[in-house]
């Protein structure tokens, strides 16, 4: 993927869409605390030491990164998308007109004296 053109990105832990058979862990409670626990205080110190300025610079290249993990539609997948979005409008409008107009007729039959 994208991880091949990014040289510090290669060799990061990917999942591999494989589940662990229920009750088998591969990794204690105690094992994932202590893992997780310094970095998420490391992150949070330094998230607290960022200046507004420095987050706001960081928030591009974050979001071109996160960007460039997007897995996008073909153009064939797009008119197929689009054109299931026109046909749903299509049956949407005709719906509401419908109501409309038999209830339109209906309020007309009703308050118009005989």
């Amino acid at each position: 993927m994208s991880d091949e053109h990014n040289p510090e990105l290669v060799g990061a832990a990917r999942p591999a869409g494989k589940r662990q058979v229920s009750g088998v862990s591969t990794t204690s409670s105690e094992v994932y605390a202590a893992k997780n626990a310094v970095p998420a205080a490391n992150a949070a110190e330094e998230e607290k030491e960022k200046s507004l300025g420095k987050r706001v610079v960081d928030y591009v290249p974050e979001t071109v990164q996160e960007l460039k993990k997007v897995i996008w539609p073909t153009g064939k997948q797009m008119v197929v998308y689009t054109s299931i979005v026109f046909a749903f409008l299509i049956v949407l409008t005709a719906l509401v007109w419908g109501v409309d107009t038999l209830t339109g007729i209906g309020v007309e039959k009703v308050l118009t004296p005989r």
